[in-house]
């Protein structure tokens, strides 16, 4: 995203959310001068320059300070949105709140003002109405105090959205930054040769190396990825966000270690080109991956082909289908490698018989896992386009918060079936 479509864009939003939840979460809450208010207001700045500066501060801000600024900056995102949405459900719930809270205020004056009435007969002296006088309090009106009530009901929903808000933050960090789930998955292939039944292919995607996580967690990665004991192993891009290998490499450096015995392969997704395609591309076969730049290789009883993300067309290294696909023999299975799953139309007019891709993280955070079906066909799973399975994983790593809700990580073990076993 441009810097200009970003501040048209994004920063009136972003601003926009902060002044609701200054409003919501510290205005309404505490009194005008207050330190509270003065520290509430503080803390809803601060954060709001962290958020801002998160994302830029990863490749301009030395390692340590882009670390120290992307946590709080980064969680505050996923914080940002939990707590704008829960304060919305406040919106809701308020007026009732306020009813129940006046019902009580008007139940506490209404003996006061009974037992006022029945002093001396309840009469005025010369008999015109109720006692009245300086010594004799009037009823209490059910509106006496409304800024305490309404302080009150603001105080008991700005609780509830801060508890909620911290729950769904703190569910969704354990689950990113725990270890993915494996997953087991047998795909039948109409054409896939009889030597081939069997073949198990560790299909992982998206780890996203950043100033959050390291080579601490490629280290998990990979032993998770030999724990599963594949016969290959394919990564569909997104190794790195947006950083260089000088930064970054290190981290990667673990995926050395990948054992299987048809070899380890990769393709580029779109932050490999954001970030210098070329330089990853460079690394990770010095690390013994195979990339497969728009090429395919012949493996016992069937064809495993790779193509370019379609974020390469901007920096004129686009995906090649004719070059990955073109010419081969028709009777052999072919699985291809592309990182976005809106890669499979253009697989489907070649024949390819399965897709592996990533690049949707599942939607990563609730309620976005339940709305990008609007964006791509298929987020997460197992599915069909005219004659071509695609099979999408939701990743391990995040983009942004270090959050996952509703869309757990996961490593996948693809099990490729013949009917001619």
């Amino acid at each position: 995203m441009s810097s200009a479509l970003f501040v048209a864009l994004v920063l009136p939003v972003l601003a926009g959310a902060h002044f609701y939840v200054w409003w919501r979460m510290v205005r309404a809450t505490t009194s005008p001068g207050s330190w509270w208010r003065r520290a509430g207001t503080a803390l809803i700045v601060l954060l709001a320059l962290l958020l801002v500066a998160a994302p830029p501060g990863e490749r301009a801000l030395p390692a340590p300070l882009a670390t120290a600024v992307g946590w709080p900056g980064f969680t505050w995102m996923a914080g940002l949105l939990y707590l704008t949405l829960a304060l919305l459900v406040g919106e809701a719930v308020r007026p009732l709140l306020m009813r129940v809270r006046r019902r009580r205020s008007v139940g506490d004056t209404a003996p006061a003002a009974r037992s006022t009435a029945s002093e001396g007969d309840g009469e005025h002296p010369y008999g015109t109405g109720p006692a009245s006088g300086p010594d004799v309090p009037a009823p209490a009106s059910a509106d006496e105090f409304p800024a305490s009530r309404r302080m009150f009901v603001s105080r008991v929903v700005a609780v509830a959205a801060g508890t909620a808000a911290t729950a769904a933050v703190g569910y969704g960090a354990y689950t990113a930054l725990g270890p993915p789930r494996v997953r087991h998955l047998v795909v039948p292939l109409a054409r896939l040769g009889p030597q081939a039944h069997g073949f198990r292919i560790a299909l992982i995607s998206d780890i996203h190396l950043n100033v959050l996580v390291g080579r601490s967690r490629t280290r998990q990665l990979v032993d998770l990825l030999n724990g599963t004991e594949p016969d290959l192993v394919a990564l569909v891009g997104d190794l790195v966000e947006d950083a260089d290998v000088a930064v970054q490499g290190r981290a990667a450096e673990p995926l050395a270690d990948l054992r299987a015995p048809h070899g380890a392969y990769y393709v580029t997704g779109n932050h490999e080109f954001y970030s210098g395609a070329e330089q990853w591309v460079r690394f990770v076969s010095g690390l013994g991956l195979r990339p497969l730049r728009n090429e395919r290789v012949a493996l016992p009883g069937f064809d495993l082909a790779g193509v370019e993300d379609a974020s390469g067309v901007d920096h004129d290294d686009g995906p090649d289908y004719e070059a990955a696909l073109g010419g081969r023999d028709r009777d052999r299975a072919v699985v291809l490698l592309a990182h976005q799953p809106a890669q499979v139309t253009e697989a489907a007019r070649y024949g390819v018989d399965l897709q592996l891709s990533g690049h949707t993280h599942g939607g990563q955070l609730w309620p976005f896992t339940r709305l990008a079906s609007l964006v791509e066909p298929n987020v997460a799973g197992l599915s069909r386009y005219r004659d071509t399975l695609l099979y999408v994983s939701r990743g391990t790593g995040f983009w942004g918060p270090p959050v996952r809700l509703d869309a757990d990580p996961d490593i996948t073990v693809v099990e490729l079936a013949s009917p001619r076993a």
